[in-house]
This record gives structure tokens, C-alpha cells and sequence, in this order.
């Protein structure tokens, strides 16, 4: 019998070397599901990963976690790699994860489909927000790699497309972690200075992870935030990125990307000689109609000479004068017979026919008439007003 009594320290030390010691613990697979998951502002991210009837420990530190290309959350199925040891502190081993793979899909589709989700509830999809693509730029930016057979199909398709563009090249990486910083800084930068009319962003076809750098939050945000028209030209027709959701067009490929960004000399020289000779059609009938105009009018007999205008207008003239003679010997006639009716009334009321009849109108010296004895007293000299003459009378 082992009789060496151990410290707590001691034993957990030892435990912990004998597991450090195995090389199955070392680097150990371990499928289950993960619950408690949090991430401390140190980096670290701890939780436990548990089964039907079990539960363990895990932690992931700072710089593993640092590569995850999604969002672990509770209650997802996961397959963790790492190593099983004690921390001697508390005497509880618990798994070291070095990586966590979502079962049944990859983590970069997992990756992809949550940062899908969150742009899509922040409206960083909505088509409102598209721009529209100029139809003749002068200046066309492109951000991909100068080594890349994608810049060699851009420009050669835009120069034949449309020669008179300017293409500006941005040089950046499309590949790896230095990528989505070169290509989100080359698109503020075109953005900021404002050195072209639309931008290509793109790169050749490659596998998810080699377009990873198109499906990186940054990237999306500085094509979201870009005044420039931007067209997301990503690998091949299959192939579908954040940065095609984003962009304000989307191109099956870098050459279709130049397609769709500059017009076809061409096909623009055919509709300007479309135009021209739509306007000649429509010059010749506006003349043939004021041909015909011309004609209508020419044949009129006023045309043919003046005085048959003249003569018209002495006959319109002087039926106008006819009206107006008419119409005012009308207005004198009624004149006349209401001036006779008035006339008579008047007469009717005369005092004068009333004097005709024997009687008389008695005024006083000031030509007050007397109505009554009492508006003279005796001795008071009156004017007796009679049919033709007057009587002057002293009252008694």
C-alpha cells in the first residue's frame, strides 16, 4: 500500500499530468451539444458541452476563438477538438477546444447564413437602397487582385464594350485574413473621393473558402455604406456571397460584371442611328403636314385675292350695322312710348288741370299755401293763384 500522503495541489498536479500524458486526451474528438455558451470581454469563451446523460466543461481562450467563422450559440450540435486536462485551481478537468465544427453542416455555411440573416434584419438588403447603374460612365472602378485573371477579363471586355471608359484598378488581396480589410478600405476610399461613376468588386471562381473574404461583415458594410454604385462580381454564376446581397447589382462573373457596368459602343452606335432616323421620319411628316396646311389654305378664295376678303368683310360689316340701327330705333320707339305714358301721368297730376275746373290755390306773402283760417289772420294779403292769372286779396 502507497502510504505517500499528497497535498490538494499535489494530487491535482499529478491527475493533471497523467491526463497532458495521454495521447488519446491530447487531442480528442467530442460530439455533443452546447449549453451556458459565453463570451467574457477577456475574449474567452466558456460553456459546457453536454448529451443525454452527461455533461463537460469546455473553454475555449481567446486565440482559437478568434478563428470561429460563426456565432456558436445554446442548444446547436457541435463536434469539438482539444485536449482534456485539470485546472489544478479548482481540481475539475474540463475540455480545452482548439475548434468547433457544426454538425451536419460546415461552419462556413453556418457562418454564411447567420451574417445572412443579420444584414437582412438591419435592411442592409433592402432594394430600396440600390442604386441605379449610370448607362455611360466615364470612369469605372475596380477592386480585385492585380494578379488575377479577373481584372484581365474586366478590362478586356470594357474596353470593347465601351472604350471611352477609364478604368481606375484598386489592387487588393481576395484572398485570406488581410483580404476583407484591403477590399472594405478599397471601397471607402473610392467612395470617399468619389473616382469613378460605378465599381466593380470581384474576383475569378474558387471554392467557399477561397471566396470567404466576399462574406465578410466589414465588406458588406463599406459596400453597403458606398456612394458609388457598386457591381458584386464573386466567382461563378453557383457562387453566391454576402457582398451579391449587398451590392446594388449582381454579376454571374467578373466579365459579366463589365458587361453589366459599361454599355456596348455598338449597339449605342445602332440606336443613335435608330434616332436619327426616327427624327428624320418625324421632320418629313411635320413638313408633309404643313404641305398639306399650305395647300388648304391656297385654295381658299380670300387666297386668291384680296378683295374677296374685303368685300366679305364690307357685307359682315354692314349686316352688323343693320343690327345695330334696328336695334336702337327698337330702343327709341320704347323710349318714345314709355316718355308718353309718363308724360300723362304727370299731366293727370297736374294742380293746373285742377285750377282748369274753377279752383284756386291761396298762398301768403312769404308763398305759404293756406290750408286753413287759421294760417291767416284778418287784414293779411294773400295771392289767389287761378288757371291763367292771380288775385291779390285782403283777408277780412
Amino acid at each position: 500500500m502507497n502510504e505517500r500522503i499528497f497535498s490538494v495541489t499535489e494530487l491535482n498536479n499529478y491527475i493533471k499530468d497523467r491526463l497532458d500524458n495521454d495521447p488519446v486526451l491530447a487531442a480528442v474528438l467530442v460530439r455533443g451539444e452546447l449549453s451556458n455558451y459565453k463570451v467574457y470581454p477577456s475574449g474567452h469563451h466558456y460553456f459546457t458541452l453536454k448529451d443525454e446523460t452527461g455533461a463537460l466543461r469546455c473553454v475555449m481562450f481567446r486565440s482559437s476563438a478568434s478563428k470561429l467563422k460563426f456565432r456558436p450559440e445554446g442548444g446547436m450540435k457541435v463536434i469539438i477538438s482539444g485536449r482534456v486536462t485539470v485546472y489544478p485551481r479548482d481540481g475539475a478537468y474540463q475540455l480545452y477546444a482548439d475548434s468547433i465544427t457544426p454538425e451536419g453542416a460546415g461552419d462556413l455555411a453556418l457562418a454564411f447564413e447567420q451574417l445572412k440573416e443579420k444584414l437582412s434584419k438591419e435592411g442592409l438588403f433592402d432594394p430600396a437602397h440600390k442604386k441605379p447603374i449610370p448607362p455611360y460612365p466615364t470612369r469605372v472602378a475596380v477592386v480585385t487582385s492585380s494578379a488575377g485573371a479577373a481584372v484581365h477579363d474586366i478590362i478586356r471586355v470594357a474596353g470593347k464594350r465601351w472604350p471611352m471608359a477609364k478604368i481606375i484598378l484598386l489592387p487588393v488581396r481576395v484572398q485570406g485574413e488581410e483580404a476583407p480589410p484591403e477590399i472594405a478600405g478599397a471601397v471607402r476610399y473610392a467612395s470617399r473621393y468619389a473616382i469613378a461613376d460605378v465599381m466593380i468588386v470581384g474576383r475569378g471562381g474558387g471554392s467557399m473558402e477561397d471566396l470567404w473574404a466576399f462574406n465578410d461583415e466589414r465588406v458588406a458594410r463599406a459596400v453597403y455604406d458606398c456612394e458609388i454604385p457598386v457591381i458584386s462580381a464573386v466567382g461563378h454564376e453557383p457562387d453566391v456571397t454576402i457582398c451579391d446581397f449587398v451590392a446594388d447589382l449582381r454579376a454571374a462573373t467578373p466579365s459579366n460584371g463589365a458587361e453589366l457596368g459599361v454599355p456596348d459602343s455598338a449597339e449605342t452606335a445602332e440606336y443613335i442611328d435608330s434616332l436619327g432616323v426616327r427624327a428624320d421620319r418625324a421632320v418629313a411628316r411635320k413638313i408633309a403636314e404643313y404641305r398639306r396646311n399650305l395647300d388648304l389654305l391656297s385654295s381658299r378664295r380670300v387666297m386668291q385675292s384680296p378683295k374677296y376678303y374685303v368685300d366679305d368683310r364690307r357685307t359682315a360689316l354692314e349686316n352688323i350695322r343693320v343690327r345695330i340701327a334696328s336695334a336702337a330705333q327698337k330702343d327709341l320707339s320704347g323710349a318714345r312710348h314709355g316718355f308718353a305714358a309718363l308724360a300723362a301721368k304727370l299731366d293727370a297730376m297736374s294742380p293746373l288741370k285742377v285750377l282748369g275746373r274753377g279752383y284756386a290755390i291761396a298762398r301768403t306773402a312769404d308763398g305759404t299755401v293756406v290750408r286753413t283760417k287759421n294760417d291767416v289772420a284778418s287784414g293779411d294779403r294773400i295771392t289767389l293763384r287761378l288757371k291763367e292769372d292771380e288775385i291779390i286779396c285782403t283777408v277780412e
